[in-house]
């Protein structure tokens, strides 16, 4: 493969290539890896590649320039077409409980990371192609994306992080100029799409599944390497002995995670396959697939066409799911610690930060400067009306920011409902609570434009719809990818009105209710 000097020379320190065990086997092929961390894997090259949309500030961070960006260097590099001087091309090995079920080895089977970038702040960030080839990981697929599910997954990462919502950031996606063939919603009607190529980018692609997976197989000394190498590597804050450290970082990977979820039920998002290996050893949102954005709100809604009949993934339930993973990452460690203790401690950790950060939330959602425990009834009660009243969540809670401000009218929130017969049955009940509401209010002291600017903060106005990254995906098939960079915009500020860009904070529309892509998605990519 080709290299090209024409781009920045950026500082690569590729840690995990050069102090963790590699495969011995260079061929790429499908197989069971043992006693091996990551294989040595290259890209496989596109036909006519193209960059469709960047991100300036992910650029920014790794330092590329606007015009670095533009290069057909830059596109050939992040296609996998081309390889910059220091990068090292992987694929790791990792295993995992999918949908409560150990599944085995897993890995890397269409994500090659091309090395580790220290840039000019020191800060550590991995590059990683998703959909660049077939790996030893790979199992029987091609090992390639598809343009619909990388343009969603773009701009997931970006608009989680301008919410404040830990996230794998990023950098491009390019399209391939090749086709490829996907059964939607495996249903035997599999058709041509056009493919792409996305760069992520984070500190670390680490994952509990990881951990699992040379656990499982008994190679404890494997896990060792890797627990000691994470927190040298990801956590070097921590000291003490090496239990010490061990448990120091299972707590903060506890905590990490409770604060991860905290803010995906603060603004409505439902990652929709929380596997073992689809979580973050550092606390990130990781692997958008079939994600999905509460419209109107719904504690038992799942996106996932595969997690339908069980919801095991549904909104209401992903507090629960994240304590059941941070459980098989505990049982994965065990090996290591004298005595359970520091794990069970962890497991608290994780509970008791989980409520703190829902508290907190509460009163940030509220406009209140503290939560007390009447608060969490005051705000259960009005998640069950509107639920009840099938009420959509993101409008509402702007709308409560605006109406705390003054008078509390019930006719604001109009627009808010989803059923018009709903809304004249829940009329009362909404009004009710506005009452119970402003007498809470008046206890608190709080001049009303600083709760009206407290709760803008936590309140987005814009968030990724689904229904409005499917009109993207559409019109980006249809020759037409300014919606994509439009949408990307708009999602740079999702806590300012933006005047002129209200079409991007309706109501879901009712062509959207039902529609595959806006209110059903599968793991299909």
């Amino acid at each position: 493969m080709k290299t090209t000097a024409s781009l920045p020379d950026l500082c690569f320190d590729n840690a995990w290539v050069r102090e963790l065990p590699a495969d011995a086997e260079k061929a790429v092929f499908q197989r069971q890896v043992e006693r091996a961390l990551h294989s040595m894997v290259t890209p496989t090259p596109v036909a006519e590649p193209r960059l469709v949309v960047h991100s300036v500030e992910v650029a920014e961070m790794l330092g590329f320039s606007e015009d670095g960006v533009r290069s057909q260097e830059f596109t050939a590099v992040f296609a996998g077409n081309a390889l910059m001087s220091g990068m090292q091309p992987m694929a790791t090995n990792y295993g995992g409980h999918q949908f409560g079920n150990w599944a085995g080895q897993l890995g890397d089977g269409r994500a090659i990371s091309l090395g580790e970038v220290v840039n000019g702040s020191g800060k550590r960030l991995e590059l990683q192609l998703k959909g660049a080839g077939v790996t030893p990981y790979s199992r029987f697929a091609d090992g390639r994306a598809v343009m619909r599910s990388s343009i969603r997954e773009f701009l997931c990462s970006e608009a989680m992080h301008h919410l404040g919502v830990p996230t794998t950031r990023a950098l491009c996606l390019v399209a391939t100029g090749e086709s490829i063939e996907r059964d939607m919603f495996y249903d035997g009607h599999p058709a041509q799409e056009p493919g792409a190529v996305l760069c992520r980018v984070a500190p670390s692609f680490t994952r509990f599944g990881h951990f699992e997976l040379p656990s499982a197989r008994g190679d404890i000394g494997l896990l060792q390497s890797l627990v000691d190498f994470t927190i040298r590597r990801d956590f070097p804050q921590l000291v003490g002995t090496s239990e010490q450290k061990r448990a120091d970082w299972f707590a903060a990977v506890c905590g990490q995670t409770a604060e991860l979820v905290a803010h995906w039920m603060r603004v409505g998002f439902v990652h929709g396959v929380l596997n073992t290996d689809n979580m973050s050893i550092l606390g990130l949102t990781i692997d958008y697939g079939p994600y999905g954005w509460i419209d109107n709100f719904d504690p038992d809604w799942t996106p996932n066409t595969t997690d339908r009949q069980h919801r095991r993934y549904r909104f209401g339930q992903q507090p629960r799911i994240a304590h059941w993973n941070l459980a098989c990452l505990a049982q994965a460690l065990a090996p290591l610690f004298e005595s359970i203790e520091p794990l069970q401690e962890g497991l608290r950790r994780y509970a008791e930060r989980y409520s703190a950060c829902e508290r907190r939330d509460i009163a940030g959602k509220l406009g209140l400067l503290e939560c007390r425990d009447e608060d969490i009834d005051l705000m259960q009660s009005l998640y069950l009306l509107m639920a009840s009243a099938e009420i959509d969540m993101t409008l509402f809670f702007r709308r409560l920011s605006i109406v705390a401000a003054g008078d509390l009218v019930a006719e604001v929130f109009s627009e808010t409902f989803y059923d018009e017969a709903k809304r004249g049955r829940m009329q009362g009940e909404l009004e009710a609570w506005l009452a119970r509401y402003r007498q809470r209010l008046a206890e608190d002291k709080r001049p009303d434009a600083l709760r009206h600017q407290a709760m803008r903060a936590v309140n987005p106005a814009f968030v990724l719809r689904n229904w409005l990254a499917q009109m993207a995906i559409d019109q980006a098939q249809g020759g037409d990818e300014t919606e994509i960079h439009e949408l990307l915009d708009v999602m740079r500020k999702p806590y300012d009105d933006q005047p002129g860009r209200e079409r991007f904070a309706q109501r879901r529309p009712e062509w959207a209710r039902n529609r595959a892509g806006c209110s059903m998605l599968s793991c299909s990519s």
